[in-house]
């Protein structure tokens, strides 16, 4: 059962799960997805079921993420420092096939995260420059644009190749980072959906400022609690 832990680790692990959950990149990506897709006010309800179902799936697939690690590896006190080890590891408890499964699952999620998050980069610079933008212009209609989106993904090809580096410690660092990042953004991005002559009718609904601000005010806490724990060690 999930429980509280004043161990060194627990912190960090915790940080980064919520740095990954509510990644600074889904902020920018879906309202530049959304402007780039030339959606009306009258279809925004198509892409609030869009982002409903998959948030509601990838929570779900989650679950099972964990439910399925706690099960296997926890049980039998197996720690993994790379990716093969979880994969061999469950290759012992859940069949020969799990770790083809598990892989092929690794394999899809690196494909959308190597493309989405240089892709958000690209949104976010070009929309703070002035840039044109756009993933159906050309090279020659968004040059910068479309520079920065195949740089990234290059940049991205060659840090995965770099041999022995601990790719789920440098994962977990990355996270906390988010994490940490997260209370400003969302403090802004709730000034600006409450901000009447931006939004008009689509201002922030008091229900979903209630929710808005306690996401906020916990990931806040967390990120202190983390820091006090890895800068002073103090534990809670």
């Amino acid at each position: 059962m999930p429980h509280f832990n004043i161990d060194a680790n627990y912190w960090p692990t915790t940080a980064a799960l919520v740095g990954t959950t509510l990644s600074p990149y889904m902020l920018f990506y879906i309202q530049s997805a959304v402007a780039d897709k030339g959606i009306q006010t009258n279809e925004y309800v198509f892409e609030q079921v869009d982002v409903y179902s998959s948030t509601i799936f990838s929570n779900v697939i989650s679950a099972f993420m964990i439910s399925a690690t706690g099960a296997t590896l926890f049980i039998a006190h197996q720690t993994i420092a790379t990716a093969s080890d979880a994969a061999y590891a469950l290759r012992a408890f859940a069949g020969q096939y799990a770790s083809l499964l598990f892989g092929l699952g690794l394999f899809g999620a690196s494909l959308l995260a190597g493309a989405v998050l240089p892709l958000t980069t690209a949104y976010g610079i070009c929309e703070a420059f002035g840039f044109e933008r756009g993933v159906s212009r050309s090279f020659r209609e968004a040059p910068v644009f479309q520079s920065l989106f195949t740089g990234l993904i290059v940049l991205g090809v060659i840090v995965a190749l770099i041999p022995g580096l601990p790719f789920i410690q440098v994962l977990v660092i990355l996270q906390d980072v988010n994490a940490a990042m997260m209370p400003i953004l969302l403090v802004f991005v709730i000034l600006l959906v409450n901000n009447r002559r931006l939004m008009g009718r689509h201002v922030n609904k008091l229900g979903l400022n209630i929710l808005s601000w306690i996401t906020t005010v916990t990931v806040t806490v967390l990120v202190v609690v983390w820091l006090l724990n890895a800068l002073l060690g103090i534990t809670f």
